[in-house]
């Protein structure tokens, strides 16, 4: 799976996208009987691993007291997380959280949509991903963060675009999936990223997203 964000990336944008917009057909697990305490959150009924629950994912949280998402930063077992107010990044220690008991939670992810801008992006800057050993692969781009933006933009562009009333649009989804159609063609245009083509972990090239590539048949 090729991405370049992931999705407590999006929520740094969005800060309510995953309590109204997540996804039936992209939820992970849900329940009724979540526990907080500093930075930990525990579901008896979690089976957190099962469900592919990972780090950098969202988790929603709600009752009479708490109503928000919350980063997840690592998962322990089953049944336990490891849960932080949105730090400015992954090397940040955990923050932790309001504490509750008897708390609604549900985790969804983007992760389908990640892939398809991943995808798109490596066509965009000529990196072939098929099967020919000679093409260069997605795993030989040493800077993918500088791609993180772009990617986050691009989501969240096709995500609200799946939501619009058209152009009855009263939540205004539409106008939002235009203006960050525009933020990812202008992210992705202005990124510049460096290419190991033999395996040596050394920059053999670098590609400019502004840049058109000539192939000569």
């Amino acid at each position: 799976m090729t991405t370049f964000s992931r999705d407590v990336d999006l929520l740094k944008w969005e800060p309510v996208l995953f309590r109204d917009l997540a996804f039936p057909s992209q939820m992970l697990c849900q329940g009724i009987d979540g526990v907080t305490s500093g930075t930990r959150f525990t579901s008896g009924s979690g089976a957190f691993m099962e469900r592919g629950v990972k780090a950098g994912q969202v988790i929603y949280l709600y009752n009479s007291a708490i109503d928000s998402c919350y980063e997840i930063v690592a998962v322990v077992s089953a049944t336990e997380l490891t849960v932080s107010v949105v730090r400015g990044n992954a090397e940040q220690e955990p923050i932790a959280v309001p504490g509750g008991s008897n708390l609604q939670y549900r985790i969804s992810t983007f992760d389908p949509q990640a892939e398809e801008a991943g995808e798109e992006m490596l066509r965009y800057f000529g990196i072939d991903i098929g099967s020919s050993e000679e093409q260069i692969r997605s795993e030989m781009i040493l800077d993918g963060g500088v791609l993180r933006q772009a990617s986050v933009f691009a989501i969240l562009s096709a995500v609200y675009a799946s939501q619009a009333g058209g152009a009855e649009d009263e939540l205004g989804y539409w106008e939002k999936s235009r203006r960050y159609q525009k933020l990812y063609q202008a992210s992705r245009a202005g990124a510049r990223i460096t290419l190991d083509t033999d395996g040596n972990l050394l920059v053999n090239e670098v590609r400019g997203g502004g840049s058109l590539r000539l192939l000569r048949f």
